[in-house]
């Protein structure tokens, strides 16, 4: 990779780190439907200049539901239920784990030897992080949370079916599609008088906020991770996802004052072992069809 890109990827980790930060803040504000609504309305935005991709409509929908409604929801709902961020983040990077095995089931894509040891390694640290489960969190919270991973594994599968469709368009209307809905649910659950007297009463840094997330996490970042999965291998570029839990424990730990205890510390730090053999395994080459020809 290019010099100027290994600063993107890495820029990139350190926004979705600090973005976890940013949620818990926000979220002393608004509920978590209407958090996340403000989200994706923000990186909605350039849907007023761009047209549709040419998507399907139902395949837009599934992606948007998955990738982005289901994974941020679930995401928010957790943190705003007690489930520390620096935990959180950890949590969600597990899509590794369920992208790789839900890959296997659908389209009999067989995890090597080592990647299938990675899906092991990471499994014993999530039973490791459930058995703290119940002390500073509910139950419930964290199996909410659970449903982010495997949002993200879905919606990661899903997102084959839009191959060849401008990255840039194609996220800024999954961000549309999101939105409505949420918006919609954020009026049901919460009320149409609180909602808006959220929105007409937050203060600056609930502001702040909300474009850190909206506008530079979800629009930004995601553009770029983009570019980058389309220049280069995913192999080059998948592993610096493994720095965003560090960076969202690490700021957790200095604006929250989040501690980890041993087992759960150790949890996290073998989950995110068990991604690292997964992700940064070399898959072995396909030999060539010609040599193939002569052999057979």
């Amino acid at each position: 990779m290019k010099p100027a890109d290994i600063l993107i990827a890495l820029m990139v980790a350190i926004i979705w780190g600090l973005a976890f930060v940013a949620s818990r803040i926000a979220l002393d504000e608004f509920s978590p439907e209407l958090m996340t609504a403000m989200r994706f309305s923000i990186a909605a935005a350039p849907c007023l200049f761009i047209p549709k991709p040419k998507v399907a409509w139902s395949l837009l929908i599934a992606i948007s539901f998955t990738l982005f409604l289901g994974q941020f929801l679930s995401q928010a709902y957790g943190i705003a239920h007690g489930v520390p961020v620096g935990l959180t983040s950890v949590v969600v990077q597990s899509q590794a784990l369920f992208t790789i095995g839900f890959a296997a089931v659908v389209f009999g894509e067989r995890p090597t030897p080592v990647q299938t040891l990675g899906i092991a390694i990471a499994a014993v640290g999530l039973l490791m992080i459930c058995g703290t489960v119940g002390y500073d969190f509910s139950i419930g919270a964290f199996a909410v949370l659970m449903i982010s991973p495997i949002c993200f594994a879905i919606g990661n599968l899903l997102l084959r079916g839009a191959r060849g469709a401008p990255m840039f368009d194609l996220f800024a209307w999954l961000c549309l599609t999101a939105a409505v809905p949420l918006f919609t649910l954020a009026l049901v659950v919460n009320g149409p008088a609180p909602t808006f007297q959220s929105l007409t009463h937050m203060s600056l840094a609930g502001l702040l906020c909300l474009l850190a997330i909206g506008a530079v996490s979800t629009s930004i970042a995601y553009w770029l991770w983009g570019r980058l999965l389309r220049d280069y291998p995913a192999a080059q570029v998948v592993p610096f996802a493994l720095l965003v839990p560090f960076v969202g424990s690490a700021a957790s730990s200095i604006v929250f004052g989040e501690r980890f205890g041993p087992l759960r510390l150790a949890g996290m730090l073998t989950v995110i072992g068990g991604i690292a053999v997964m992700v940064l395994v070399k898959r072995p080459r396909t030999p060539p069809k010609e040599s193939q020809a002569k052999t057979a």
